[in-house]
């Protein structure tokens, strides 16, 4: 019996060795490295959203899994709203919801831009946002930019839109 029990005894002290760091040994290796947050640390923001319809739901999945963490230097933050498809980077926000009625404004005539490949009007009305708002997309995508910025972060996303979501043939209204 004590042929068994002394490599037991032996096999318990060094596992209590090395798994709970016994005397002599030294302490866990410091991790270096940026230690940020996934989202800024921002208060939540309400976003107001349309009704979900069943093309937003065939649709923006896609596109809400690619979008960045991170655009043009802003942490994504927390949004409140009554669908899954509204997402915020910074303070001024920029804000993007998948989804979207077409733009009141784009009809025949009306001129888009385009950029990366993704048609886009432009809302200039209010004098702190831009409203920028797919129209080739089987479901529009508004990104609204405060006036103060240029359309770095409507460009910067629209590879994930091009990428997520086909091209369609934009109808304007009359």
């Amino acid at each position: 019996m004590t042929a068994v029990a002394v490599p037991v005894v032996v096999v318990l002290i060094v596992l209590v060795h090395v798994l709970g760091n016994g005397s002599g040994g030294s302490p866990p290796a410091a991790v270096a490295g940026p230690t940020t947050s996934p989202r800024a640390n921002l208060p939540v923001l309400p976003v107001d959203v349309p009704k979900v319809t069943p093309q937003a739901n065939a649709s923006c999945p896609a596109l809400m899994k690619t979008l960045p963490l991170e655009l043009m230097g802003d942490q994504s933050r927390r949004v409140r709203s009554a669908s899954p498809f509204a997402y915020a980077w910074g303070d001024p926000p920029v804000v993007l919801v998948c989804g979207v009625a077409a733009p009141a404004g784009y009809v025949r005539g009306a001129s888009a831009i385009q950029i990366n490949g993704v048609q886009w009007y432009v809302d200039t009305d209010d004098p702190h946002t831009v409203v920028w708002t797919t129209v080739d997309r089987p479901v529009n995508v508004e990104v609204r930019v405060p006036a103060t910025v240029d359309s770095a972060p409507v460009t910067a996303l629209t590879t994930q839109i091009a990428k997520a979501l086909p091209y369609r043939e934009p109808t304007p209204g009359k």
